[in-house]
């Protein structure tokens, strides 16, 4: 056993991946948890019973997880046991129509050519090439590497390798892209919708994150467990290894000495406690650091987060409602007729929009080629619209939420799902002011910062911060948001320390 005593603040999926890792390189590991359990973001509501997905429900990077299974000593698909979609998506449109994304290219293109004529088909094609090229080129150079500079990014690519740097799209919007693949604005929507995963404007973010559309032809999965299990399976391979994971601990403050870090102050069961620690790991959103919710000391670790420059938040509906008659996958889009007016009503006015884009997550469907018969009565759903990230201001008042769940049912009912209704009491709503109770200091933003522009994604903090010994992982750090980025950004801390402590 090492001297080192790591001290990981946050059980989110970085600071488990980070936990589960270092557990089992054999330094002695604490995990403090604000919440009563792990996940952070992967979290659930809970309804008759029944635990409702509550946070991320998109599983794709199969093989990021795979490896770090391996190297924490388990076995993910053991675990796990994902299922591999066959529908990716399902969308519709105001006209009623509907279109499904594939896991076979072949098929999509096949049913956008049926549906939006052979142009549209054959941007598509072009599409997922330039989408599957710009992946390639920031696979190692960028997404499982350490956050670069643009100049260590064109040296890691390589200067005589420009076509290929060019090709990620940095300097134009993901929205003036989409218009030379597809001539109909339903495909400029649904392909611009990517850039709401990591929180962004498709008007604003840059066109390289169309290569979250290669990353889900990879493979989109489902995990019979729901989402959580991912994060218990984490806990439970950490705890093999050693490491302690301490809930209901809020860490107050982090002390350090001659720069470096000693250990902290935290609350848990009314009590004030104190740990050491020769090293700490912060999983929460980064804007904590800066805006001094750790303590004086710890404010010097990254720069702020201005609130302009916040991610998108969300108003997220979870609970079990009567199956409907409307044929569901396990992901299903409903888009309004104003796509850009939503974005702008968001990001420039900081209100809800009033014809938003929902997202509907029937978790009890399988992503497959199925009708959406059943012979159960009640179904758990997740059900998403798109919010302002200004949860630490003025909270939604009665007349906002009902405002923003009319304008949720008209656009399910424009889609042609006539059968959606609030029940009283069936639903539980996370709204931004609470998305920021639980990830203080955010506004609620779910992101991080904003990917708007091509230097934004160089503006996130990567695992190493302005204090020696203090480290960073979660969506708001390097790679970016979602649930392999922040994998991956656990891995990364964890690599970073030990090549820290190795070279001491």
């Amino acid at each position: 056993m090492t001297a080192a005593k790591i001290a990981i603040l946050g059980a989110g999926i970085g600071g488990l991946s980070a936990a589960a890792l270092l557990a089992k390189r054999g330094y002695e590991v604490h995990v403090f948890e604000r919440a009563p359990g792990p996940g952070g973001k992967l979290r659930q509501t809970q309804h008759d019973g029944f635990g409702v997905d509550a946070g991320p429900t998109v599983f794709t990077l199969r093989p990021v997880f795979e490896q770090l299974f391996e190297a924490a000593g388990g076995d993910f698909n053991a675990l796990l046991k994902p299922r591999r979609a066959e529908v990716l998506a399902r969308h519709f449109w105001t006209d009623g129509a509907g279109l499904d994304l594939f896991a076979d290219a072949r098929a999509s293109e096949a049913a956008i050519g049926a549906r939006f004529g052979q142009a549209n088909a054959a941007g598509f094609r072009r599409f997922a090439q330039d989408a599957e090229r710009c992946y390639e080129v920031l696979q190692r150079s960028y997404i499982e590497a350490s956050r670069p500079t643009p100049f260590t990014l064109v040296k890691r690519i390589g200067p005589w390798r420009l076509g290929d740097l060019l090709a990620t799209r940095p300097f134009t919007s993901l929205w003036q892209a989409l218009g030379r693949y597809f001539p109909a604005p339903e495909l400029q929507q649904l392909f611009g919708r990517y850039a709401t995963y990591v929180g962004a404007s498709p008007f604003s973010a840059p066109a390289t994150l169309m290569l979250i559309a290669h990353v889900e032809q990879l493979g989109v999965w489902t995990l019979p467990g729901g989402m959580v299990s991912l994060a218990e399976a984490l806990k439970t391979l950490a705890e093999q290894h050693g490491a302690t994971f301490h809930f209901d601990a809020e860490v107050q403050e982090l002390t350090f000495a001659s720069g470096r870090p000693q250990g902290g102050r935290f609350r848990q069961g009314g009590e004030e406690r104190a740990f050491r620690a020769t090293h700490l790991i912060w999983g929460g959103d980064s804007a904590a650091l800066s805006a001094g919710a750790l303590g004086p000391a710890a404010r010097r670790a990254v720069a702020p987060t201005p609130p302009a420059q916040r991610s998108l938040s969300a108003l997220v509906w979870t609970g079990l409602l009567r199956r409907s008659a409307f044929p569901l996958s396990h992901h299903t889009v409903f888009f309004g007729p104003r796509y850009r007016d939503e974005f702008e009503a968001i990001f420039k006015r900081g209100a809800l929009p009033t014809q938003p884009t929902v997202y509907l997550c029937a978790q009890d469907r399988p992503a497959a080629l199925e009708t959406g018969e059943s012979d159960a009565a009640f179904e758990r759903v997740l059900v998403l619209t798109n919010a302002p990230a200004r949860g630490d201001q003025a909270p939604l008042t009665l007349a906002q939420q009902e405002g923003a769940e009319a304008a949720l049912q008209d656009t399910l009912t424009r889609c042609g799902m006539t059968d959606f209704h609030f029940e009283p009491g069936a639903m539980t709503l996370t709204t931004p002011e609470k998305f920021h109770g639980l990830f203080p200091h955010t506004g609620g933003a779910l992101y991080g910062r904003a990917s708007h522009g091509w230097l934004a994604s160089f503006r996130r903090p990567g695992s190493r911060t302005a204090l020696p010994g203090l480290y960073l992982c979660g969506g708001s750090a390097h790679p970016g948001a979602g649930v392999p980025m922040a994998t991956l950004s656990g891995i990364q801390a964890a690599e970073a320390l030990c090549q820290d402590l190795t070279s001491a």
